[in-house]
């Protein structure tokens, strides 16, 4: 038999093709051979076959499919298995062209490592024959697309390799003609294109491969904004350089670049994640002198799939903390799941795995990247594309273009990222089996990956819908037995303190008591020790068994606890990389009245996670609808009553008061943008930026009858604030890890800039229109205080720039607005004061509301407005800071959480939030 997914699918036996009856059968089979040998749930199969809305009877139909599959094809239930919840097709490596493919072309990798380069590209010649045409050609099935654009991924890596063998032969002749066909397919791939200007260069055609730069130079210049590599610059310079009379190469040139941008970015990450980690680490305390020790096994659950369990049924999974790297590398497929009770030690074993995999990284193995899931939904986002968009705001510089994509996308498709997903538990409930299944559709090619979950909440999703990860380990988190706990509480006692020793000889004698129920698990365990770190607390009283009958009463107790001991230790440590600055202090019952308002905002939220720029979501919206679109409200009144009186000054703030209440009130504001300021390469961008600005302020200057030098200087202007714009780009530093502290600052820089462009280009316009209109009038009403057609082009100008702030409905709003403000006629300024006065005052005004409508603007009034309530400190930022560096919140990339699940939801019952 003969499975053929590189082309159009194809089954051939000797007796010649096999046709398939009909697009179901196809797709059921695809879906089957896209996971060989692998357990295909029933539900995918049904995915693939219907996009959309799948009938009722769409199971039996997968039924009946595969029994016409086994008909067809022969072989029975030998050949497609049921198996658990789905069904397995069984193939040998010969029997799939796909595996056949990607065998040859490992065997092809080892012959070039070997420097057999002619063998080697032989194989892979013939490793390349066996593709058709895309995969799946003309399936077009939504659920397959993850998996056939990895195929179409590495057929085209295997061509890239296989051409680069070809040059360093001195066939550059030969691949020419291949490479400019894939030039056009794929017109922004940086190198390919660099690997067709040297195969031209090295062909005699130094000119042809110049005009391939200029080609790449100028889609990547119009279409993404950006400059070819440096790399592809220094190949254009040396053939320039060639083409003058320098000494040419020779044609055993070294065709490979000495260190690629991705390998560059790569290692940049590695530091960042490290460092990133290592810092958590420390505020943490876990080398204090140690974490609390745990161990591990592998789970008695039925959870693990039959294939990972026979994979792995000849290694002992478990351990401690110091050998969950060795087995994470001696499990076959390097998929593991990591079960525990809550507070059992997950997100501290992901993290000291994610540390322990970067400090022995070996050459060529991925990065090693932990990730929060509680993000993360599979139903309406990929998971390679939640991974790249994550690696986006977690390390900015990753945004970068290589390639003909971000830097992040490359190297999640490219499967050079370890993604260490922790806390599944914490998307939604009705998302677990859809995000197991939606990870183990992702990672079917062996994509190595680290997940964490509640064993409860993981089991149930398996027994429920019968997903399962087809071939990961899953281990469980053991509790922690009461000598390990002992050890730990009294690790850092001095000689002669005896206040342990009640509850040492309790834990010791007495396993069953309600104190060892209590310290089961490493949260618990070191929140004894922190609320009785304090010389003059008791720890012997957790063995009153009159106060504490049960281990929820302790366990209660130490989370009442952990805060105010925090606040009662010494200052806390300044933050890595910040300033000096003075210690905050912060009295412990201030605190907790902060934390607990956070704490219940964030469970009204259904949220962990704590963003700055989500805190104006902790008001009423009406509330925000106020205390944001009243201050602008206030200077455009003020604006109307200096240019025409005080009638006018309250059409101008009641226009606009309604527009920015209705778009604050219905609208969400944007996320933070991650830009910092950069001037290099930006000249052409900024003429064309500036061009359009310039012609924005000539049809508004011709519009309100401008003489023709005014209207240049309002060209002028406004090119000029539009143009500023190409000076905000993304970081490019791949090590530069994001922080709460620096997505706003990133934020407020790109605030104030929008801020300020709006300012110079509106204010000034309006001061000139003012005091230098002819007056033309055009369709007039109400008895020549109100023109149509002024009114019809204000409110189209204030249409886009409600669009732009608030989207469709606050477009709607300050579309109106303007209308009605910009119909007004009345007199033209009688001084070039008042001119001047008018204009700076409705320039503020705009720019006062465009400021309000970016994240930063919303969350800095949000935070004066919370604290007059009592809900927040003024300095709200510091004292998040603070509070991650005592210990009482974790900081994951911009985000805040506390430290643990069980913290929140303790101090959230505390009591409602203010209002």
């Amino acid at each position: 038999m003969d499975f053929r997914v590189l082309g159009t699918l194809e089954v051939w036996t000797a007796e010649g093709r096999i046709t398939l009856p009909s697009s179901r059968h196809q797709r059921v089979l695809a879906a089957l051979l896209l996971a060989p040998n692998s357990v295909v749930p029933i539900p995918r199969l049904v995915a693939a076959v219907w996009d959309d809305g799948p009938p009722v009877t769409a199971t039996k139909q997968v039924q009946n499919c595969v029994s016409m599959l086994r008909d067809r094809l022969g072989g029975g239930s030998d050949l497609i298995a049921t198996d658990g919840p789905g069904y397995r097709i069984a193939v040998g490596d010969d029997e799939l062209d796909a595996t056949r493919f990607q065998l040859g072309v490992a065997t092809a990798r080892e012959l070039a490592d070997a420097g057999d380069l002619r063998a080697a590209v032989d194989e892979a010649r013939r490793a390349l024959l066996l593709w058709r045409g895309p995969a799946l050609d003309g399936l077009d099935a939504a659920a397959l697309a993850g998996p056939v654009t990895r195929l179409d991924e590495q057929r085209f890596t295997a061509i890239g390799a296989c051409v680069e063998w070809q040059l360093a032969l001195g066939e550059h002749h030969a691949v020419v003609e291949e490479l400019g066909e894939l030039v056009t397919q794929h017109p922004f791939r940086e190198r390919i294109h660099g690997q067709l200007m040297t195969a031209l260069d090295r062909d005699g055609r130094p000119a042809d491969a110049l005009a391939v730069f200029q080609a790449l130079r100028r889609g990547l210049v119009d279409e993404l904004g950006v400059e070819p590599g440096p790399e592809l610059r220094d190949l254009q310079m040396r053939i320039l350089a060639r083409e003058q009379g320098a000494t040419p190469t020779t044609p055993d040139a070294p065709a490979r670049q000495a260190e690629s941008r991705l390998d560059h970015a790569l290692r940049q990450l590695a530091a960042g994640v490290a460092r990133q980690w290592t810092a958590e680490v420390g505020i943490r305390s876990l080398n204090r002198p140690a974490p609390v020790p745990l161990t591990w096994s592998a789970t008695g659950r039925p959870v693990t799939a039959r294939a990972a369990a026979g994979a792995t049924e000849r290694l002992v999974l478990s351990g401690g903390l110091g050998d969950v790297v060795t087995k994470f590398r001696q499990t076959a497929s390097r998929q593991l799941v990591v079960l525990g009770e809550p507070g059992a030690g997950k997100s501290v074993l992901a993290m000291l795995l994610t540390l322990g995999l970067l400090a022995d990284r070996r050459d060529g193995e991925p990065v090693p990247v932990l990730l929060p899931m509680a993000s993360w939904n599979p139903h309406h986002e990929h998971l390679e594309h939640w991974l790249a968009t994550r690696l986006h705001e977690e390390y900015p510089g990753l945004a970068q273009p290589v390639d003909g994509a971000d830097t992040a996308t490359q190297l999640v498709l490219d499967r050079r990222i370890i993604p260490i997903l922790d806390g599944l538990d914490e998307t939604p409930p009705a998302l677990h089996a859809a995000a197991i299944d939606a990870l183990d559709h992702a990672t079917a090619d062996g994509y190595p990956f680290v997940v964490t979950c509640r064993g409860d909440e993981y089991e149930d999703a398996v027994t429920r819908t019968g997903f399962v990860l087809a071939r990961a380990a899953v281990v469980e988190i053991e509790p922690v037995e009461p000598g390990a706990a002992v050890e730990f509480l009294t690790a850092r006692t001095r000689v002669g303190d005896l206040r342990w020793t009640p509850l040492v000889e309790r834990l010791r004698t007495q396993r069953d008591s309600a104190l060892a129920q209590a310290l089961r698990t490493p949260l618990m365990v070191d929140l004894t020790r922190t609320a009785y770190a304090r010389p003059d607390t008791d720890p012997g009283e957790l063995c009153d068994t009159d106060r504490f009958a049960a281990p929820e009463a302790i366990e209660a107790h130490l989370l009442d606890a952990y805060v105010p001991a925090s606040y009662a230790r010494r200052p806390s440590p300044p933050a890595p990389q910040a300033p000096p600055a003075p210690p905050r202090t912060y009295e412990a019952a201030q605190a907790r009245r902060w934390l607990v308002f956070l704490a219940r905002c964030l469970h009204d939220r259904q949220s962990r996670e704590l963003a700055w720029w989500t805190v104006g979501r902790f008001v009423p919206r009406h509330v925000a609808g106020l205390y944001l679109g009243v201050p602008p409200a206030l200077l455009f009144a003020l604006a109307g009553w200096l240019a025409a009186g005080p009638l006018v000054g309250l059409v101008y703030g009641l226009s606009f008061g309604l527009a920015g209440f209705v778009a604050h009130s219905t609208g969400r504001g944007p996320g933070p943008l991650r830009v910092e300021l950069r001037f290099r390469n930006t000249a052409r961008r900024f003429v064309l930026r500036f061009l359009v600005g310039a012609a924005i302020g000539t049809a508004l200057g011709l519009g309100w009858s401008l003489s023709p030098t005014i209207v240049v200087l309002l060209a002028a202007d406004f090119g000029f604030a539009i143009g500023l714009h190409v000076w905000l780009d993304t970081p490019v530093d791949a090590d530069r890890v994001t922080s709460p502290a620096t997505t706003l600052r990133e934020d407020r820089t790109a605030a104030l800039a929008y801020t300020l462009s709006f300012v110079v280009c509106l204010g000034p316009f309006y001061g000139i229109a003012f005091a230098l209109t002819n007056q033309t009038r055009f369709v007039t009403v109400l008895s020549g205080h109100f023109d149509l057609v002024l009114a019809l082009a204000a409110g189209l100008a204030s249409y886009l720039l409600g669009r732009f702030m608030f989207g469709p409905t606050g477009g709607v709003a300050y579309g109106l607005a303007g209308a009605v403000v910009g119909g007004q006629v009345f007199p033209r300024a009688t001084t070039d004061w008042q001119a001047i006065g008018v204009g700076t005052t409705f320039g503020l005004a705009v720019g006062l509301t465009v400021c309000l409508s970016r994240a930063w603007g919303t969350f800095a009034v949000t935070r004066l407005w919370l604290a007059m309530r009592g809900g927040l400190p003024v300095r709200l930022m510091g004292f998040l800071n603070d509070a991650h560096r005592r210990g009482v919140l974790r900081q994951v990339g911009a985000v805040y959480q506390f430290r643990h699940a069980r913290l929140q939801d303790r101090l959230a019952d505390d009591r409602p939030p203010l209002q």
